[in-house]
């Protein structure tokens, strides 16, 4: 409580006197969990002729398959886009694989050159 005053003339109807306070409240902070970062496929590959092409009849057959099955069995939709998006995750990254993330520190490399070079 940082102030506190007690109102003696406020006409409640009460032989109690109204009290008015300032509170200062910390509130604990509510951590989340992180999130994982997203999987990015190496598109580049598509840019190849032959692996475009393999990339193409892999997800061809994973569909096919996935079709087949769900022909079989009564699926909800929740199912049904939950293997599209099984196929298509498993498919790229096999075929494609993830992209590789290159930190680039050029002006703390570039300094670097320059102190060396003026030693």
């Amino acid at each position: 409580m940082e102030v506190v005053r007690s109102r003696r003339g406020a006409d409640v109807a009460s032989d109690h006197h109204l009290v008015v306070a300032n509170l200062k409240l910390k509130l604990k902070t509510n951590w989340t969990s992180r999130q994982t970062a997203l999987q990015r496929f190496n598109i580049a590959f598509l840019r190849d002729t032959d692996k475009l092409d393999e990339f193409k009849i892999a997800l061809n057959n994973r569909f096919q398959a996935l079709q087949d099955l769900l022909e079989e069995e009564e699926t909800t939709v929740e199912d049904n886009w939950e293997g599209v998006k099984e196929a298509l995750t498993s498919k790229c990254q096999e075929v494609l694989g993830l992209k590789k993330h290159h930190h680039r520190n050029t002006g703390y490399d570039q300094r670097k050159e320059e102190q060396e070079d003026s030693n």
